[in-house]
C-alpha cells in the first residue's frame, strides 16, 4: 500500500471510533438522561444550597424554566427584605447621626418588599397596646371612667389637678363612643406634602373609619389626593386660637369651615396643659350652641400618659408624641386593618423632588417639641411586619 493510502485508511479509522464514542452510552445511562444531567448543572448553576439539598441525588434536576428563575428571585427577595426588618430595628436605636438620605435609601429598599397583613404580629402588638393603655375604654374621657368629683391630674402638668364637677361631666359621653368598633378598614390621613398629586382620595374614601389630624382642608381639588370623607379629626388648640381668634370675631368662619366636616369626632387635648382646657371647652360650646352635627371629646390625659410610657420603651423619648403617632395607636386597637397616608417627615421624595411639610402649607413644626425619625423609624417596622400598611407614594387608582 501506498504511504498515503496508508495515513488515509487511519485517518478514516480515528473518525469512525469517535463517532462510536459519541453515539454510544452505558445501558444503565440513556441518551436521555445524560443530557438531562448535562442541563441540570446549567439549572443549578447559581440556586441556594438550602434548595439544592432538597433535590434528591437519584432524581434528575428540572431543566430551568421561567418559574425556577422567579423561585430563586422570590428566595433571594424574602431573604432581603427580612435583613431589611432586622436593620430597621437596629437603625432606630442609633442615637446619633440620623439622615435624611439614610432613611430615603431604606425607604427605597422597603417598597421593594412586598407587604403582607401577618395577623399574629398584629394580634401581638395590639394585645400590647391594649395591656398597657385600652384604647377602647380609656382613649377618650367618658362618663364611666371619670365620674363627677374625680381629680384629674393633666397629663403633661401632671402636678396640676382639674375637678370634675358636674358642668364638667356632662361634657363627656356616657362611654366610648365608637359603637361600630371594631372597624374592618381604618384610613389615618397625615397632612404630609407627599399627599400632593397621589390621587389617594378615592382610596381614602372607601375606609370604613377615617382619622384626620388638626382640621386639614379636604374640599376643592385637594379632594382627589387626601379625600373627603372624616371620621375622627383632631384639633389643636393653637389653631383655635391662631386662624379662629379664640372664636370670638371669627366664630362664623369657624362654623362655616367645619360643616364640611358632616358629623366627625372632633378630638381635643383639654387636658394635657392647663392652657387648653379654656379653649377646648369654648369649641365644645361653640358646637352646642350652633347645633353642630360634629360631636366634641377630650383625650383621656391617663391614656396619653400611658401611650408615652409604651413609645418610650421603644425610644422615643421626646417632649410629647406627634398626635400622629398617638391616632395610629389608637387607630390599630380599634380596627383590623390600618393603612396610613401622608406620613411623610422629609423634605424630599426618594426620587428627590421637594417636598412641602403639610400638602397644604409648609410651616415646620417647633424644634425640638416632636422626634419625627424616631417615630417614623418605629411605624416603618410596623409596616415592615405586617402590623399597618403605609402608603408611600401614589395610589393605585382603578
Amino acid at each position: 500500500m501506498r504511504p498515503g493510502g496508508a495515513l488515509l485508511a487511519l485517518l478514516a479509522s480515528l473518525l469512525l471510533l469517535l463517532l462510536l464514542r459519541l453515539l454510544w452510552c452505558p445501558a444503565d445511562a440513556p441518551a436521555h438522561t445524560r443530557i438531562l444531567v448535562e442541563e441540570s448543572k446549567e439549572a443549578t448553576h447559581g440556586t441556594p444550597a438550602a434548595l439544592r439539598t432538597l433535590r434528591s441525588p437519584a432524581t434528575a434536576a428540572p431543566r430551568a424554566t421561567n418559574s425556577t428563575y422567579l423561585n430563586e428571585k422570590s428566595l433571594q427577595l424574602t431573604e432581603k427584605c427580612k435583613n431589611l426588618q432586622y436593620g430597621i430595628e437596629s437603625f432606630s436605636n442609633k442615637t446619633k447621626g440620623y439622615s435624611e438620605n439614610d432613611y430615603l435609601q431604606i425607604i427605597t429598599d422597603i417598597q421593594s418588599c412586598p407587604w403582607k397583613r401577618q395577623a399574629e404580629e398584629y394580634a401581638n402588638f395590639r394585645a400590647k397596646l391594649a395591656s398597657c393603655c385600652d384604647a377602647v375604654q380609656n382613649f377618650v374621657v367618658s362618663q364611666n371612667n371619670t365620674p363627677v368629683g374625680t381629680n384629674m391630674s393633666y397629663e403633661v402638668e401632671s402636678k396640676k389637678e382639674i375637678p370634675i364637677k358636674k358642668n364638667i361631666f356632662h361634657m363627656f359621653p356616657v362611654s366610648q363612643p365608637f359603637v361600630e368598633y371594631p372597624y374592618n378598614q381604618c384610613a389615618v390621613v397625615g397632612n404630609g406634602g407627599i399627599l400632593n398629586k397621589s390621587l389617594c382620595g378615592a382610596e381614602i374614601d372607601k375606609s370604613d373609619f377615617v382619622f384626620r389630624c388638626n382640621l386639614p382642608p379636604t374640599t376643592g381639588d385637594v379632594s382627589k389626593d387626601v379625600g373627603s370623607k372624616t371620621n375622627l379629626v383632631t384639633i389643636n388648640p393653637s389653631i383655635i386660637t391662631l386662624k379662629y381668634g379664640n372664636l370670638k370675631e371669627k366664630k362664623a368662619l369657624f362654623l362655616e369651615d367645619i360643616a364640611t366636616y358632616g358629623d366627625a369626632f372632633f378630638l381635643l387635648p383639654a387636658f394635657s396643659f392647663r392652657a387648653n382646657t379654656g379653649t377646648s371647652f369654648k369649641v365644645y360650646y361653640t358646637l352646642e350652641e350652633s347645633k353642630a352635627r360634629q360631636k366634641v371629646l377630650f383625650f383621656h390625659p391617663k391614656y396619653l400618659k400611658h401611650l408615652a410610657l409604651f413609645w418610650r420603651t421603644k425610644g422615643v423619648t421626646a417632649y410629647r408624641l406627634s398626635t400622629g403617632l398617638m391616632i395610629t395607636s389608637v387607630a390599630v386597637e380599634l380596627c383590623e386593618n390600618v393603612k396610613l397616608y401622608g406620613f411623610w417627615p422629609f423634605s424630599k421624595t426618594v426620587e428627590d423632588t421637594p417636598v412641602s411639610h403639610h400638602y397644604y402649607d409648609n410651616k415646620l413644626p417647633k424644634r425640638g417639641f416632636h422626634q419625627m425619625p424616631k417615630e417614623y423609624s418605629q411605624i416603618l417596622q410596623l409596616h415592615m411586619k405586617g402590623i399597618l400598611k403605609l402608603q408611600f407614594s401614589k395610589c393605585e387608582v382603578a
